[in-house]
């Protein structure tokens, strides 16, 4: 017993003593043409460069850069990347920034700071940064909303699906019922890249079948920076549920 608790508290020394690597902000919004400063603190400095990748959803991550605090610049590019837009800074031997020039639409992606952690032998992550790149020419998303299937409807609860079809990778998706934002029973899913390069994201709400039978209006509104849409839906816009 002495034997298996001391495995265990020697199992948790290391896992506390493992690097902690923290982005900000964890979601980002920018026009184009705008800069984007990234920021990662990696808690300790090991002695190794920290790197950025890029990831779209449904695309494998893209290195970036690498850059370590000493350097005036950072020591390479991924394919794709240079240093005409990007770049990184270090305020000190544990804060990085990572820097987007003059941001670009298709900039959009999840970015993640990346270093080497000694202690536990293994490369570390951050939770990453979720940035969209918004333009007055990007089209608003386009909204479909689905109303409760027959079956869900002999039931107490139901839910309704919108789904989104949108430019970029990231959005804000809300619910409301009867004017009200509604802030449970939401799930939203990441973005799915489709054949034709545009993005789709589903959000569930679950409702009460009597609010639905009582023409509660119900509305998904998802924004992608300055772009907005929404759509309305309530029993009597879907006569043909019951077939």
């Amino acid at each position: 017993m002495l034997g298996t608790l001391c495995t265990l508290i020697t199992a948790l020394t290391y896992v506390d003593a493992a690097k902690m690597v923290t982005q900000t902000p964890a979601v980002h919004t920018v026009s184009t043409g705008q800069q984007v400063v990234l920021t990662c603190n990696i808690e300790r400095d090991d002695g190794h460069y920290v790197s950025w990748f890029k990831q779209v959803p449904g695309e494998a991550p893209q290195y970036v850069l690498r850059f370590y605090h000493s350097h005036s610049s950072p020591n390479s590019f991924g394919t794709g990347f240079s240093s005409d837009r990007f770049d990184s800074k270090a305020s000190s031997d544990i804060n990085y920034q990572f820097i987007i020039k003059r941001a670009e639409t298709g900039d959009s992606a999840q970015y993640y700071c990346n270093t080497w952690d000694n202690s536990a032998n293994e490369s570390v992550f951050g939770q990453g940064t979720k940035l969209t790149v918004t333009s007055s020419s990007l089209p608003p998303p386009v909204l479909t909303v689905f109303p409760p299937s027959r079956a869900e409807l002999q039931s107490n609860e139901a839910s309704l699906v919108c789904l989104s079809s949108q430019s970029v990778p990231f959005a804000d998706v809300s619910w409301f019922a009867a004017g009200s934002q509604v802030s449970s029973g939401i799930s939203t899913s990441t973005a799915v890249q489709q054949p034709d390069h545009t993005f789709q994201i589903s959000s569930y709400l679950a409702i009460q079948t009597s609010d639905w039978n009582m023409e509660k209006v119900y509305t998904c509104k998802v924004s992608l920076g300055s772009q907005t849409a929404e759509k309305h839906i309530k029993k009597s816009d879907c006569p043909t549920e019951e077939q």
